[in-house]
Formats: structure tokens, sequence, C-alpha cells
């Protein structure tokens, strides 16, 4: 009968065992979509920024772990949580595709609801770029609200960024690096140095003699590349969608997501491919 199959073996009762849904706590994630308006499209909206915030998170599990493997000079495990978090980037860049699906008459219908909320103001998106080097004092300030995640992003504002415990390798595998961006203000952005591009310049010129820190500047570069075109789909996705209104959030929108755009995390890893 049509049906009435049961595959062969499978436990049917949970009264007092773990569930999938125990496992995964699935009561909890999927109650917390509360749409404030009436329209249908809202749910899209949330469940778009819900599980884009799941994966920045495991983003963050994988980028701390890396940072503190780069730390210890263990790379090989650093290389995987690095490429990991360079495949979680490209699969935020297809979860536009579903977003920009979203017209601007829908989004239009329930916008108002969202107030002054907005993206802008995702502290773990904050933390992601700040691991990576782009640091700005002024970007915690939406955060001082809540006392716990103010801390946790004033932590990470002034904690070496991934790029500064590269370089700060760089110059233990006995490669000169100044000293100036060995011990820095690590609240501020990181800027090109000089003796960082002439110690990645040794290592491109010679693969084999320094392979795993060859290694280290690909799994980089690719990070970046991966960033770079997460950031550039937002700015496209935005623009189809509400044009070059202010964001919700009192940013200029897309005027000020395409600024964005040019801030280059690894400066030297990119200058050096023009020295070679």
């Amino acid at each position: 009968m049509q049906g009435s199959y049961t595959p062969e073996g499978a436990k049917l009762d949970f009264t007092t065992d773990m569930s999938y849904g125990d496992y995964l706590g699935l009561e909890t994630l999927l109650e917390a979509q509360h749409p404030l308006s009436p329209d249908h499209n809202e749910m899209l909206f949330i469940i778009q920024h819900q599980t884009s915030e799941l994966w920045i998170k495991l983003m963050l599990h994988e980028l701390n772990a890396a940072r503190e493997q780069v730390k210890q000079d263990e790379l090989s495990p650093a290389f995987k949580m690095m490429a990991r978090v360079s495949r979680i980037m490209e699969q935020l860049v297809h979860s536009w595709d579903v977003l920009s699906t979203l017209t601007p008459s829908e989004y239009t219908s329930f916008r108002p609801f969202l107030a002054n909320s907005s993206g802008f103001q995702s502290h773990q998106y904050r933390l992601v770029e700040f691991i990576l080097g782009n640091k700005n004092e002024v970007m915690i300030r939406p955060h001082r609200h809540k006392e716990s995640v103010f801390q946790q992003v004033d932590a990470e504002l002034r904690r070496p960024s991934l790029y500064d415990e590269a370089i700060r390798l760089l110059a233990r595998r006995g490669l000169p690096i100044d000293n100036s961006a060995l011990e820095r203000d690590w609240t501020q952005s990181y800027q090109w140095n000089a003796s960082v591009e002439a110690a990645w310049l040794t290592v491109y010129q010679n693969p084999s003699e320094r392979w795993d820190l060859y290694e280290l500047a690909e799994e980089l570069v690719d990070l970046e590349d991966s960033f770079r075109q997460w950031r550039f789909r937002h700015v496209t996705t935005v623009e189809r969608v509400i044009g070059y209104k202010r964001g919700t959030g009192g940013t200029a929108g897309v005027s000020y997501l395409k600024k964005v755009l040019d801030t280059q995390l690894f400066p030297e890893l990119w200058k050096v491919r023009t020295s070679l």
C-alpha cells in the first residue's frame, strides 16, 4: 500500500532518546522568525539574514581557530580552516541570489517595520572584519547597549588580526620585518609595509624553500578574494532592491557599500604580484 513503507531498522520512538530535532535545537531555531508586517515577503528577508548569521558564526569559529594555529606555527590545520571560510563565503555569495528575487515594490511593503535595524549593526560581521584586519573603533559603538556583545567586539578590536599573526610568523621564520609591523596599535587597520612586501616577495621567488609560507600566502589571497566577492554581491543586491536610498541604519546605502569595496586587507600580497 502506498505510504506504508517503513525503512527497515529505523528508530521510530524518541520518547526517551535524543532525536534529530533535539540535537539541532530545531524547535528554538524554527520559532525564531517573527515578521512584524503582514507582508508575505518579509519571511524571506528574515530567513536570509538569520541563515547568514549562522554561516558567519561558523566563519568566526574557523577564523579564530586558524589565527591560533598560525600563532602556534601549526599551518596545516590553519590551511584547512581558512579554505573552509572561503567556501562559506562562496555560499554567502550565492545566498544573495535568493534575496535578489525580492523586488523594490515588495521590499517597500515591509521596510518601514525594520525601523532603524540594519545589517550594518551585525556584531558578527564586525568581528569578521576585525579578525581580517579592517579595524575601526567607531564600528563598535552601535553595540554599547549590549554589554556582553560590546566587550566581545572591543576585545577583538584590540587583538592582532589573522594577518598580523601571519606577519609575526614571517619574522619568526627569519625574514626581516620592521618592528613597526610587529608591535603596533592593533586597534588601527593594517597599513602597507615595505619590509612585509619584501618578505612575501622572497617567499614567492623561491616557493619550494618556504612552501608552507607560500601556501599561507595563497590561502590568505583566496580568503580576501572570496570576501571581496561577497561584499560586491551585497552591493549589487542592495542597489537592485533599493537603488540609492539611505540604509535603514542611517548609512548612505549603496554609496557607503561601494566605498567599502576599496578596502584592501592584505595589501602586500596583492602588490607583490606586480613586483614578481
